[in-house]
């Protein structure tokens, strides 16, 4: 066979792949013959038989840029407007009237793919000539929502295909979004879109408000794993868990934009190749400022998330940029008050020490205590680091003191240094704790402590949300979320992990720091759930606990909005130190941010046999990033993907016996995926790498999720 019939054996499969009828004599016609005599390899038609493709098989030994001029030549002489180069393994494209080069895309374009980009170009108009429903974006002296939205189409319509947005917490990113693809679709530049978010919780807030905004234009969201997309709908809203575990279903074609909710953690490691499956223009929002990436003390996995984040999107700089503090000045947002009012554990900045002899040990459990000999058969007494505390070390008295200043401080106020006193303001109020057990205490402590404030003894004035993996997850999230947001009660919200970032309460008048973050992202996420506006809200309180505003300089001056009052050091009654041992990851990973989702009617359905299957495909999908396969490989490694996932209640490892058993059998077995990886050893190689890393990673996260799920039991 020469090397050109073995591609286009190869790519005879592609075609396949993506749900060309090969064989029909009318959708794929082959060395179709043309006007010029000359003969096109493959000539794509649409269902009434109209030519809409060519399709130029090159070999596998030649560089597919020797094709492009015949390609072209090709379409033109067909009348066609789309080209796809391939040797089957790579595969260009190009949009004859509106692409100066070919790039290269993941598949084939569907039938209905390029039947649906040949009817909207025919009715495209010109893009900046689309008046924008400033009814969505714009109003209220919003103007730097409308100069983002040109700004964008600008550059889409110079033949950009990838912008970033960067745009302050509260400054409107959903609304500006929301008018964005309603210019898009109206222009008939784009006719499906996807919109990508990292929890569940922030996909059901997002549909709201598209649905809300865009009433005329269907949106969903994907609820779960395993749903089929919505092909009558235009808009798609879905997590990246889901997507990354579905995208290989649909062709490079089915999204003609790509819309990434706060990009800055979603475009790099396992989440990247489900975003590169599909072709469409791509736009990342975030809140992030970019220009952070020259500070001398970022944190490194800060700096490496913006260095990505700019690299993906092929940019120096955003697209866009509107600040806090440009928001605030405008008053789009409310400025802040920081109140300072550290423990003195927590003020120890070169740590505090824990004797032996301060251990209740009769308190203690087993593990607790020799966890705890094994720490002071090493040192009597301890120096503990106070960014430890509740991650490793809970004191409790710390806790009980937080709590008191909250309360003591609404109440009375504080004069800070410069005579003046100041009040925070009563209302809502989000708690960022650092663990499981860190908020169900908080809001047990918060509840006892402000119960003359709740209507009866079943109310809850304080509540917590969780999110992580496994049995830690607060399984009612959404509903206290709902609760909290539309409710008067609970007043107080301890979260971890669910409402950092995303979060949309406009009422929120406290924040309360009680846990310390390296990351200045993350804490920039956090503060932003404060600025948003709200009838009679001028302003915002940031509470730190946890000298979290000293590690990222956030002494706001007059210009940022906001004004710092440092009261000294709360120092809490004289009682024994107890301590837990935890041992929680400090950072925030979002592929273990949402494995609870609700269905259509806010109902948990997600069991944990249902999250460790989808923490195994996206285990899968880090692993598959990070090697080199040809098209025959990915397409029998996404076979045993899907049988991982539908057997990751027992299955432990992927065994080449498997090969021979339904419905992998009906792929060849064994035989076809020797050959397929050039013989057996070198299939027994990857199987063991794939084990590895899928078993291995998604496996010790489900035995973490396990003994997480019994913490030592702290002394109270």
């Amino acid at each position: 066979m020469t090397n050109e019939a073995f591609a286009r054996t190869k790519i005879d499969q592609l075609l396949k792949d993506t749900g060309w009828k090969i064989s029909d004599g009318r959708s794929v016609r082959f060395e179709y013959p043309l006007s010029d005599g000359g003969k096109a390899d493959y000539a794509l038609f649409d269902r009434q038989g109209r030519a809409i493709a060519i399709l130029e098989a090159k070999s596998t030994t030649v560089n597919l840029s020797s094709g492009e001029a015949q390609g072209l030549r090709y379409a033109r002489q067909l009348g066609v407007r789309y080209v796809f180069l391939s040797n089957g393994e790579e595969i260009w494209f190009l949009d004859v009237d509106s692409d100066a080069h070919f790039r290269e895309v993941e598949t084939v374009f569907s039938q209905d793919d390029l039947v649906r980009k040949r009817a909207a170009s025919e009715l495209q108009k010109e893009l900046l000539e689309v008046p924008i429903d400033t009814r969505i974006a714009g109003g209220g002296g919003r103007q730097f929502q409308v100069n983002c939205i040109n700004k964008v189409c600008s550059a889409i319509s110079k033949g950009r295909r990838k912008m970033l947005v960067e745009m302050a917490t509260g400054s409107g990113k959903t609304r500006t979004a929301a008018a964005l693809i309603k210019r898009l679709f109206e222009a008939n530049v784009v006719t499906r879109a996807l919109f990508i978010v990292d929890r569940n919780t922030l996909a059901i807030q997002t549909e709201d408000a598209f649905n809300e905004h865009l009433p005329h234009l269907p949106c969903y969201r994907v609820p779960r794993t395993g749903r089929r997309f919505q092909d009558e709908k235009r808009v798609t809203i879905v997590t990246l868990q889901t997507l990354v575990n579905e995208y290989e279903k649909y062709s490079s074609g089915y999204f003609d934009l790509i819309v990434i909710d706060e990009c800055h953690r979603s475009i790099y490691g396992k989440w990247r190749r489900a975003i590169d499956h599909f072709d469409g223009l791509k736009i990342g929002l975030t809140a992030t400022p970019c220009v952070m990436q020259n500070e001398p003390d970022l944190d490194d996995e800060d700096r490496a998330a913006i260095k990505d984040t700019l690299r993906f999107f092929e940019v120096e700089k955003p697209t866009f940029s509107y600040s806090m503090s440009e928001a605030i000045a405008a008053g789009h947002l409310v400025p802040y008050e920081i109140y300072r009012a550290m423990t003195a554990k927590t003020a120890a900045t070169e740590g505090f020490s824990v004797k032996r002899d301060d251990i209740d040990w009769s308190a203690l459990d087993e593990k607790a205590k020799v966890e705890l000999e094994e720490l002071f058969s090493e040192s009597n007494p301890l120096v503990v680091d106070p960014t430890a505390l509740e991650r490793r070390f809970t004191v409790p008295e710390r806790n009980r003191a937080m709590v008191r200043e909250f309360r003591d401080v609404l109440e009375k106020g504080y004069v800070g240094v410069d005579g003046k006193q100041r009040a925070p303001e009563w209302g809502k109020t989000i708690v960022f704790a650092v663990t499981k057990k860190h908020a169900e205490t908080l809001a047990r402590m918060f509840d006892e402590h402000f119960a003359d404030k709740k209507p009866s003894p079943t109310t809850r004035y304080a509540d917590f949300v969780v999110s992580g993996l496994g049995p830690d997850d607060t399984v009612d999230g959404h509903s206290k979320i709902k609760r909290f947001q539309k409710e008067k009660f609970p007043q107080i919200l301890v979260s971890v992990n669910m409402l950092d970032t995303g979060f949309d309460c406009p009422e929120i008048r406290n924040l309360v720091m009680a846990r310390f973050t390296h990351s200045s992202i993350l804490y920039q996420q956090m503060r932003g759930r404060g600025t948003r506006l709200a009838p009679g809200k001028d302003k915002f309180t940031l509470w730190d606990f946890s000298g979290v505003t000293l590690r990222h300089g956030d002494d706001e001056s007059p210009g940022e909005g906001g004004i710092v009052v440092a009261r000294p050091t709360v120092r809490p009654t004289a009682t024994p130190r107890r301590l837990l041992t935890l041992d929680v990851h400090d950072e925030i990973d979002p592929s273990t941010r949402e494995w609870v989702t609700v269905d259509e009617a806010g109902h948990a359905f997600m069991d944990a046999d249902e999250a460790h299957a989808e923490a195994l495909g996206a285990s899968f999908e880090a692993w598959l990033q990070q090697a080199e396969f040809n098209t025959d490989q990915l397409r029998l490694l996404h076979l045993i993907k899907e049988q991982i996932k539908a057997n990751a209640t027992e299955m432990v490892l992927f065994e080449s016996w498997r090969f021979d058993a339904p419905p992998l059998a009906m792929n060849g077995g064994f035989e076809r995926a020797r050959a397929v990886f050039n013989g057996e050893e070198q299939l027994e190689r990857v199987l063991t790498s794939m084990n590895d890393a899928v078993f291995g990673v998604a496996s010790a996260g489900r035995e973490g999720a396990s003994d997480t799920a019994k913490p030592n039991k702290p002394i109270n």
